[in-house]
């Protein structure tokens, strides 16, 4: 399987098609490499593309009114950048950068008129995928209007992806704690004692750097609204 094939199958609107459709829209995707510390894409660019990671990490920040760059999230394997770009027609309104060799897979908006009409699925699949962003980013922002870090944090683990285990609701952190602190507008110490409360009030358990496993989720969401 092509790195093409690949991205189409980890793109959220894409993968509704079966295989041999997939492998047709492919034949759209446009590979691209980075080297560590490439800028990927710049707020106000005049192309608008979706792009998947393939390999490697990519960084995605927004910078603020005082210089100070606010990192968003950090792309993995199977990562998408750039939907409302794509499906919008809109202009970037971020930065991002390879964070180590980054290989991706491109596909313009201009080409999004004869995928839907190819295949109309996709357009259904678009709909559904930005009201569950839209329904994610309106519990977000309740959480960012309050002072609560606790609310945020809780709001953040609630919306990553997650695979049940009897034990309960296992996730890994996308990127280091330290810019997760900076993606929830807090500190990396007071990130630290919120999961410490987390643990010790028994919602949640740490494994390793990056993995949480989520013991209790009512009472996450209970946090997440208050």
């Amino acid at each position: 399987m092509s790195s093409g094939d690949t991205c189409v199958s980890l793109v959220p609107i894409f993968k509704g098609l079966d295989p041999k459709q997939q492998l047709e829209v492919a034949s759209f995707a446009r590979p691209l490499k980075f080297d560590a510390g490439d800028q990927v894409v710049a707020a106000g660019d005049s192309t608008r593309r979706l792009f998947v990671v393939h390999s490697g990490k990519v960084r995605v920040v927004r910078l603020l009114e005082s210089g100070r760059e606010h990192v968003v999230r950090v792309l993995g394997v199977g990562d998408v950048l750039g939907e409302d770009a794509f499906v919008l027609g809109r202009r970037p309104s971020h930065y991002a950068y390879a964070d180590t060799p980054a290989s991706m897979c491109t596909f313009d908006h201009d080409d999004l008129a004869a995928l839907v009409a190819r295949f109309p699925g996709i357009a259904v699949r678009m709909l559904q995928v930005q009201s569950e962003r839209l329904a994610n980013a309106e519990r977000m922002l309740a959480a960012m209007g309050g002072t609560d870090v606790a609310a945020r944090l809780a709001a953040y683990l609630l919306d990553l992806p997650s695979r049940s285990t009897p034990d309960g609701a296992l996730l890994e952190l996308p990127m280091a704690k330290k810019d997760v602190a900076s993606h929830l507008g807090t500190t990396p110490e007071t990130l630290s004692r919120k999961l410490r409360e987390f643990v010790d009030d028994g919602v949640l358990a740490l494994d390793g750097r990056r993995g949480v496993l989520l013991r209790d989720v009512d009472a996450l969401l209970s946090r997440a609204t208050d």
